[in-house]
């Protein structure tokens, strides 16, 4: 193993590509929650059904991102990851500013105008975390990956927490939608000076080798399995942020507790954790010497979270912040499961793989959301039975997937990037 000084390691971590990455992750991240953050206040305003309404918006966000992430990722294979991380941030930071022309916007059904923008804006932000943690992953000697992703999404997942402080300070959820636009769009100019991966460009030219085929992944049975378990193991991120951070309102009576919960306020400390969560993930991995372990414990203490959670450990708002942060943090291994991703497959389709395999797991949020809403209304009379019940069954396949494809997927510490499928 190669050793540096720790001002080669220094000029390393902080070299153009990690910084560009994560000020690209951080503004990607400030546009991707900004919806739930404002879901409340926009709808109301719009004079829109927040539940009903809330629900089918966020759903048509992630389908967005569905799709973005198989568009983008072979996007990233056949023209380079820089052409990824310019043409998604623009097509999201011009969605996002329309979604602040929204109440001018009467022309149109409210309801239609706010899920087509909103889908439009995840398939511009399905990008950027794919082709980003791609990049450094290329650019960093694998000594230093782990560290150098574990940076890149710890300093990007602070964008959700600007975006509450944002709408408090700005006092109308249109400005801060024009704000999260006008963000991506300075963010263009710095990525001027990024030069592309030196192992992408190794195989560009080269006409043998097939790039950016998504396909692949569904015609060999070890690719597929590998595929398959790298999206599971992200199930429980979004399986807490998209049930108790997204509707946290809907837990306050189920729990006893007196006082209204803000999911606004639930979705910022939920990322303060999960921002903490990757900073240290990265540290943890490279002090295990290993992916798995570092996401399998991780996992655990996520678990012991939920579990005190729903037993009626909170007792007051505050206390529900409390494990918003618990379960950010133990959910904080988001950049390590998408650094597995990459590492798992070659060059010629680790764009497409880094890309889609996140996004697959947030597109998943509509299915958990669509099993929790039917466990909660349609099984159960009493609701505030039926919320709990929906949030344990929901969990229990979550966390089964993700243990399991933790534990049997290979290890990819210290692997060789410079290889091909």
């Amino acid at each position: 193993m190669k050793t540096f000084t720790t001002k080669q390691k220094l000029k390393l971590l902080f070299s153009l590509p990690v910084i560009v990455a994560a000020l690209g992750y951080f503004v990607d991240i400030y546009d991707l929650i900004i919806f739930g953050i404002v879901r409340i206040e926009s709808l109301q305003d719009l004079g829109l059904d927040v539940d009903k309404v809330g629900s089918m918006v966020l759903n048509w966000q992630m389908f967005g991102l569905l799709l973005g992430g198989v568009l983008w990722g072979v996007f990233g294979d056949k023209k380079g990851r820089l052409s990824v991380l310019f043409g998604s941030i623009l097509v999201y930071s011009l969605a996002n500013i329309a979604c602040g022309f929204l109440p001018q916007m009467q022309f149109m059904d409210s309801t239609f105008l706010y899920c087509a923008l909103r889908f439009i804006a995840g398939i511009g932000l399905a990008g950027e975390l794919g082709a980003g943690i791609t990049l450094v992953s290329e650019s960093l000697p694998k000594e230093l990956r782990a560290i150098g992703t574990s940076l890149v999404a710890g300093f990007g997942l602070l964008g959700a927490v600007v975006a509450k402080l944002t709408v408090g300070f700005s006092g109308d959820w249109t400005v801060t939608y024009f704000i999260g636009g006008g963000l991506g769009l300075a963010l263009l100019f710095l990525r001027v000076g990024v030069v592309e991966s030196g192992i992408f460009k190794e195989i560009e030219h080269k006409s043998d080798i097939k790039r950016g085929n998504f396909f692949s992944f569904f015609t060999n049975a070890d690719r597929f399995v590998r595929y398959i378990k790298c999206i599971a193991i992200g199930l429980p991120t979004w399986f807490c942020i998209g049930i108790f951070a997204f509707f946290g309102n809907q837990f306050a009576a189920p729990l006893g507790i007196n006082e209204e919960i803000d999911p606004g306020l639930s979705i910022m400390w939920a990322y303060v954790g999960i921002s903490a969560g990757d900073f240290a993930s990265g540290f943890i991995s490279h002090w295990l010497k290993s992916r798995k372990m570092s996401i399998f414990w991780m996992l655990v203490f996520t678990m012991i979270g939920v579990i005190l959670l729903l037993s009626g450990l909170a007792k007051t708002a505050n206390g529900y912040y409390f494990f918003m942060v618990w379960l950010g943090v133990g959910t904080g291994y988001w950049a390590m499961f998408v650094t597995l991703g990459a590492e798992q497959f070659g060059t010629n389709i680790r764009s497409t793989a880094a890309t889609t395999i996140p996004n697959m797991v947030r597109g998943s949020l509509p299915l958990m959301v669509i099993l929790y809403n039917f466990i909660k209304e349609d099984v159960y009379e009493n609701a505030n039975h039926g919320i709990i019940t929906a949030a344990i069954v929901v969990g229990i396949i979550a966390f089964g997937l993700a243990i399991y494809s933790t534990l049997t997927i290979s290890e990819t510490h210290n692997k060789d990037m410079d290889f091909v499928e």
